[in-house]
Order: structure tokens, then C-alpha cells, then sequence
């Protein structure tokens, strides 16, 4: 996997630092100098560039970028400089507390990642929060889609090893048999095949239901299942099967119909910047006959969509 923004060899905090100070202590603000800052440089890197300007000048670079900067521009600035957990736990947060409950982004952030993540994301967010995640998920969640986000939350996923065939075999036709509305009575079963087996062992789980059912395992979720437990479903089976192509379909929904979800696009791009967006990339264009930075080109607008293709185009 290759992520567009990588280490720069050649750094100096202090020098990165002092640029970002002159860009915004004057008459208005150089917003290209900020861009050119903050999509050439990796996490750990903008980090450090903060810390070195705190210590420079006294200040905090986040609340500084806040005076100066407005709308989804200072919005992917601040998430830029944000530790990834504390960003996806803020993101989280956000789900739970907002006017209604934003599923797709609490089931997107936990159905993707791994034990240790999950682990490290309730960590800051009991940080910042003052409150188990778990806890605060299931007081505004309901049902089966509770049920499978506390299954997910327990990051009790199996390592990755040998395959086992047999048992993939039995799971397959745990998930063939639990047809005909079943699911969600089944849920337990499923939820523990979705949620503990590991990533490779789920594939070869999919392959065998398709031998059995005669079709995609996303097809038999899409006639059993509904609501929050679908996309909750989907979103595993669609990310095992490819990390990069789930994203490019959430970044296309992100981007399509009425206005664009502008914060489910900064929090892909920024969080996949470093692991996999050359590989989302090729995704959307094989799906959508689009590159990221041309319909980036098209959707957005002004700072914010120069921020959004200098992080999603791949360095030098």
C-alpha cells in the first residue's frame, strides 16, 4: 500500500515553523505557503512542526490557524494537525452527538481498522471525552446495529495466518442458512464471523458462500438485512474484499447528489493520505472514470480544494 504524502528527508521544524509564522503574522494570510506546509509533510512531521512552534513563539498553531483561516479550508488544516485516533475519535464524537446518528461514519471508522486501532481510538477518546466509547455508542445506538458495534469494539479480530477451509466452509453456511429474513435473528452467529475472523480467513468465508448461494455474499445482505445492519454488513464485507475500492465508493458518495459531505471527505482523505490513497485512487478510477484531484477539481472550491488535491497528489 502506498500513501501519497510521505517523510521528508530534508526538515527543520524550526525552519517549517518560522515559514507558517511569516504566513500568517502579516496583513492577511498566505494561504498557498500553509498548503504547500501541510500537504508536503507527513503526520508525525506536522506534529513536530507545532511542537517547534509553540516553542518559537508561544503560541499554538492550531489556534492560530483557527484566527486566521474559515470553513472546510481551517477545517481539513485543523484535522491535518490533528494525532489520527484523537481525529477519528473526534469524528466519532461528533457521530454520536449531532443532531441525529451519523452511522455510516461510526460504522466506517470501526469496520476498517485493526485491533490495536480500535484499542488506541477508545483510549482518545476517553482522553478527550471523559467517557468509554462503548458506552456512549450504545446509549444512541439500538438493536442489531448496537449489537455489531460492540461486537466490533471488543478488537478481538484474529491474527493473520493459515486459512482454514473447513471452518470457512462451516461459516459460509452459517451465513447460507441464515437466509429467508433470518439474519438479524442469526445475528450472533454472523456477528461473530464478521467481527473475529481474521481479514484473509473472511475472504476465503465469502468465496465458499458464493459457491454456495450462487451469488455475492453482498447480495444476500442487501435481500435479508436493511437499515444500519445492511450498511453496517456491507461495509465488511466491501473493506475486507478491498480497503481502497470501499473508500473510493465512500469518497464517491461523499461527493455525489445534493452538496458534498465535505467532512466524510477530509476524513478520508486525510486519515488514508498515508496508507493506501494512491491505491483509492486507481479504485476511483477504474470504478468512476475520474481521478481524485479531477473531481476534487469539480466538487470543491477556493483553499479547500487546493488543500484536498495537494494531499491526495502523489509527491515527488
Amino acid at each position: 500500500m502506498v500513501g501519497t504524502i510521505r517523510f521528508r528527508d530534508e526538515f527543520s521544524a524550526g525552519d517549517v515553523a518560522s515559514t507558517l509564522r511569516d504566513a500568517m503574522g502579516g496583513i492577511g494570510t498566505d494561504e498557498d505557503a500553509v498548503i504547500n506546509v501541510m500537504g508536503n509533510h507527513c503526520l508525525a512531521q506536522r506534529l513536530e512542526i507545532a511542537e517547534a512552534y509553540k516553542t518559537a513563539y508561544g503560541k499554538d498553531l492550531i489556534e492560530d490557524i483557527k484566527s486566521e483561516l474559515s470553513g472546510d479550508f481551517e477545517d481539513t488544516v485543523v484535522a491535518l494537525l490533528t494525532p489520527m485516533r484523537k481525529l477519528e475519535a473526534q469524528q466519532l464524537h461528533g457521530a454520536i452527538s449531532g443532531a441525529g446518528t451519523d452511522e455510516e461514519t461510526i460504522i466506517e471508522v470501526l469496520a476498517t481498522k485493526t485491533n490495536e486501532e480500535i484499542e488506541e481510538i477508545k483510549e482518545a477518546y476517553k482522553e478527550e471525552y471523559e467517557n468509554e466509547l462503548e458506552q456512549d455508542l450504545c446509549s444512541d445506538t439500538s438493536g442489531y446495529f448496537r449489537r455489531l458495534l460492540v461486537s466490533l469494539l471488543t478488537a478481538g479480530r484474529e491474527p493473520e495466518g493459515d486459512v482454514d477451509y473447513d471452518r470457512a466452509v462451516d461459516d459460509a453456511k452459517k451465513f447460507f442458512e441464515a437466509g429467508e429474513a433470518r439474519w438479524g435473528t442469526e445475528e450472533a452467529e454472523l456477528n461473530a464471523v464478521l467481527c473475529l475472523r481474521s481479514r484473509s480467513q473472511l475472504l476465503e468465508t465469502f468465496y465458499q458462500f458464493e459457491k454456495l448461494a450462487d451469488k455475492p455474499i453482498e447480495e444476500s445482505i442487501k435481500d435479508e438485512c436493511s437499515g444500519d445492519l445492511q450498511d453496517g454488513y456491507l461495509a465488511i464485507v466491501e473493506s475486507t474484499k478491498s480497503m481502497p475500492g470501499f473508500f473510493a465508493h465512500r469518497i464517491n458518495k461523499s461527493v455525489r447528489g445534493l452538496g458534498t459531505d465535505d467532512n466524510n471527505l477530509i476524513r478520508i482523505i486525510i486519515t488514508r493520505s498515508e496508507i493506501d490513497m494512491e491505491e483509492i485512487d486507481a479504485a476511483y478510477r477504474e470504478k468512476y472514470e475520474q481521478s481524485l484531484e479531477e473531481v476534487i477539481e469539480s466538487e470543491c472550491g477556493g483553499d479547500y480544494k487546493k488543500i484536498l488535491i495537494a494531499v491526495v497528489r502523489m509527491q515527488e
